[in-house]
């Protein structure tokens, strides 16, 4: 018994001893960033039937809550870093507060007025406001390291179980209005402001700035130095007006105290021809970086963007269409209610998923594909069991839902870990941007692919004797 409480302690203090080198400050606020900035995409798709009414398909939401980010995750990366950190995180705050404002504050739905497209509208901005801030703050993780991505990591899967149950408690248990519950929610980005101008320490970001205007100035003044005209091997030797004014020959003209405005004449002239230089060359110059850019997102296309597309493919198509349709008479289940099946599933997952995205401090995978490949299997097994009935049990299913939030959870925080530790310092912060729109894109097709796959297992399941999923 002794031996086994040595091994305890042991192994308590190994695990305390990760953190030691980690700032809290640093911690709490990249925390606090990963679930503000998902919390309200959290509380958007738990709100769905609150917002188009039983008459309109719920995809409507996760298309509208999904696409604006995913654009904003596509185009973002090549201009963004000319916008300031603290500027963005006004930008967000603005976006997302406004965007949950006018949620909150547009009638409830009422056919052909118009409501539901303003309130679509509201997700619009909310969601642009979720994918420039997922893909500003993975950047910012470069210059705080691999505790502020853990720290992010977790909080976004934090974001899951809260925002769902947060909502659910709130129209549910304390009985509020739909509306006063999303004004409430319309005020959680101000958190964000006190995250980043309080909470998080600048110095890391401000000695980047600062290596970043003297690497420069370091840069213009070698160019500068460079573009600086050759003299000739004699001295005295001066480019005359006919090669600056018409591409002719150089001349030798010796210098001498007659010859000062010629001198003159033909500084004026090189000038002229240095700064028509720079101009015919400027617009292949400012393009360089942004070709530069394009190639360095084709080299992480297969290493990170491709396992964490497929990852996110296959998990959102489990839940947006595959687990609508996984039902099971209630006698066999602990449930009293065919609507309490779907978002039993989402709490399970959304456990699964706050767990694996909070375990790089102590697990970490190098190999992306694999658990990628295994939500796949996860996808086929379930889509199985909708067709054919082979489970016993809701358990088991239970057991199959946590285990696609680990795997989705890990892929995610794994792949920016794995850009953290392979990609190039100069190259980090723009590939960890670049590399999120693979989840929104995954959640993209997937949102296309679950409606019609919830339609055809529905009457599937309905033309053999199962009609559970026509009693939601």
């Amino acid at each position: 018994m002794a031996r086994w409480t040595r091994r305890l302690r042991a192994r308590i203090k190994a695990v305390f001893s990760v953190f030691k080198d980690a700032d809290p400050r640093v911690v709490i606020a990249f925390w606090l960033f990963g679930l503000i900035n998902n919390v309200l995409y959290v509380i958007i798709l738990s709100a769905a039937l609150d917002l188009v009414g039983p008459t309109l398909p719920k995809g409507i939401v996760l298309l509208f809550d999904v696409v604006p980010s995913f654009l904003a995750k596509l185009c973002a990366p090549y201009f963004i870093h000319i916008v300031p950190y603290p500027v963005r995180i006004l930008i967000f705050v603005a976006l997302s507060t406004s965007g949950m404002l006018l949620i909150a504050l547009t009638p409830s739905y009422v056919t052909g007025d118009g409501s539901v497209a303003t309130k679509m509208a509201g997700v619009v901005l909310a969601s642009l406001s979720s994918g420039f801030g997922e893909l500003s703050f993975l950047g910012l993780t470069h210059f705080y390291g691999t505790f502020s991505l853990a720290a992010w990591g977790s909080g976004t899967g934090g974001a899951g179980l809260l925002g769902a149950g947060a909502y659910a408690i709130a129209t549910n248990v304390l009985r509020l209005k739909v509306k006063t519950a999303l004004l409430a929610s319309a005020f959680l980005p101000v958190i964000m402001l006190i995250s980043f101008f309080t909470v998080l320490p600048r110095a890391p970001l401000l000695i980047a700035r600062k290596g970043s205007r003297e690497t420069l100035r370091s840069q213009i003044s070698r160019a500068s130095f460079r573009s600086t005209p050759a003299q000739g091997p004699e001295e005295g030797r001066v480019v005359t007006g006919s090669e600056g004014i018409s591409g002719g020959e150089v001349s030798d003209v010796p210098v001498s105290e007659e010859s000062e405005q010629d001198d003159l004449l033909g500084r004026v002239v090189s000038r002229k021809r240095s700064y028509r230089k720079k101009d015919h060359l400027a617009p292949k110059s400012r393009m360089e970086p942004f070709r530069a850019n394009l190639r360095l997102a084709r080299g992480l296309f297969f290493p990170f963007m491709l396992p964490l597309l497929l990852v996110y493919i296959a998990e959102y198509t489990i839940n947006q269409g595959v687990s609508p349709t996984l039902l099971f008479p209630l006698p066999e289940t602990p449930f009293r209610h065919y609507r309490a099946f779907y978002p039993t599933y989402n709490a399970i997952y959304q456990s699964g998923v706050f767990i694996s995205r909070s375990s790089t401090p102590f697990f970490r995978i190098h190999n992306l594909y694999l658990p990628s490949f295994l939500q796949i299997v996860n996808l086929l097994i379930l889509t199985l069991h909708a067709i054919y009935d082979f489970l016993p049990n809701v358990y088991l299913v239970f057991v199959i839902i946590f285990w696609e939030g680990l795997l989705g959870g890990l892929v995610y925080v794994n792949t920016f870990a794995e850009i953290l530790d392979t990609v190039p310092k100069e190259n980090r912060e723009f590939s960890l941007g670049a590399t999120t729109v693979s989840d929104s894109g995954g959640i993209c097709i997937a949102g296309f692919l679950g409606m019609a796959l919830e339609v055809a297992l529905c009457g599937h399941q309905v033309r053999h004797g199962r009609n559970h999923c026509q009693q939601l």
